[in-house]
């Protein structure tokens, strides 16, 4: 009797099915027909593999083909830094579904397919690497501390300390030298002489939460200054800065230990954050589901643990891809 024992497909085979799935959906000739069937009966694991990919394909069309969109257009801009020529192929007329194919498989062979964050390296001084918290000891002595995956850029010149925070977050615990402190984020900034603060960028702006000392908060060049002290945090995006109010900011600050504490937070900011400390990516589908509450205080370390943690209570279903896509719904 035949074994029907259920082929476990190896992470190669499972990247060769999602390359095959792209290309098949791009029309293919018969000669690349052919070479796919070949490959298809020369192993049963080829056959699981592939069902995983339509599986993965299935769930994931809708966000896969904006985050084509989305790559596509940061990698053009990284291309543009760069000053190579412009590589019109990035939206070819083969359609958005065969690019999205092509970026599960980039997402399927790790994080370095990203280029926002290429052009956020570029620029930069200092990088952390998703899951590395990192402390960098500056010129004038101050410190920074990195949250996973950020990145700064540092200037300190014409009588000024000036550190823009390009990706992620930045606790800074600033050295009093007589020279202004500012920390610039999206169109707002910080400015300081001697204090312990964190800048933090958010989807639409950033947010400011000081631990000790005080901090001037401007959402723009030309917005009022907003004086904040121990405890106390804020929000500004697109040029208007929210009114500040009072936090535990040791609890919003102990990602520098290793831990995220919430209160009431969307679970989209949850999968946000954990993303930070993902080897790959995260993609939350149910907008419903993202809305929900979550209150709790979770170990940075292992997001599939806290994710696992999290599906127990809510419930939502949790499909993984080759230990660096986990799609959730």
């Amino acid at each position: 009797m035949k074994d029907c024992k259920r082929a476990i497909p190896t992470l190669a085979q499972e990247q060769a099915a999602l390359a095959w799935l792209s290309l098949l959906r791009d029309q293919p000739d018969s000669a690349d027909q052919a070479a796919f069937s070949r490959w298809l009966q020369a192993d049963q694991a080829h056959v699981e593999a592939y069902a995983r990919a339509q599986v993965v394909w299935e769930l994931s069309e809708v966000p896969a083909r904006t985050l084509a969109d989305e790559e596509a257009v940061a990698l053009q801009g990284y291309l543009d830094a760069m000053n190579r020529p412009r590589r019109s192929s990035l939206r070819s007329g083969s359609g958005a579904l065969a690019m999205a194919a092509c970026l599960l498989l980039m997402i399927s062979l790790g994080a370095g397919w990203q280029p926002s964050r290429w052009i956020d390296d570029l620029g930069a001084d200092y990088v952390s690497a998703p899951g590395e918290i990192r402390t960098i000891t500056l010129a004038d002595q101050s410190q920074v501390t990195l949250d996973a995956d950020s990145a700064i850029a540092v200037d300190f010149s014409r009588g000024e300390r000036r550190v823009q925070l390009r990706r992620g977050a930045g606790f800074f615990s600033v050295t009093h030298t007589g020279e202004p402190f500012v920390v610039d984020a999206e169109k707002g900034q910080a400015r300081v002489l001697g204090t312990q603060f964190e800048v933090r960028l958010q989807p639409h702006g950033a947010q400011v939460t000081v631990l000790s000392g005080r901090v001037g908060v401007l959402a723009d060049k030309s917005a009022a200054q907003q004086i904040l002290t121990a405890g106390q945090q804020v929000a500004y995006g697109e040029g208007v800065g929210q009114k500040f109010h009072a936090v535990d900011s040791e609890a919003q600050l102990a990602w520098r230990q290793g831990w995220l504490n919430y209160y009431k937070a969307p679970l989209a900011d949850v999968v946000r954050d954990l993303g930070r400390y993902y080897p790959g990516r995260i993609v939350l589908l149910n907008n419903e589901l993202a809305k929900r509450r979550v209150s709790g205080s979770f170990p940075s370390k292992d997001p599939q643990a806290v994710l696992s943690s999290l599906q127990g209570v809510l419930g939502f279903e949790q499909h993984q891809l080759s230990g660096h896509l986990i799609i959730l719904r």
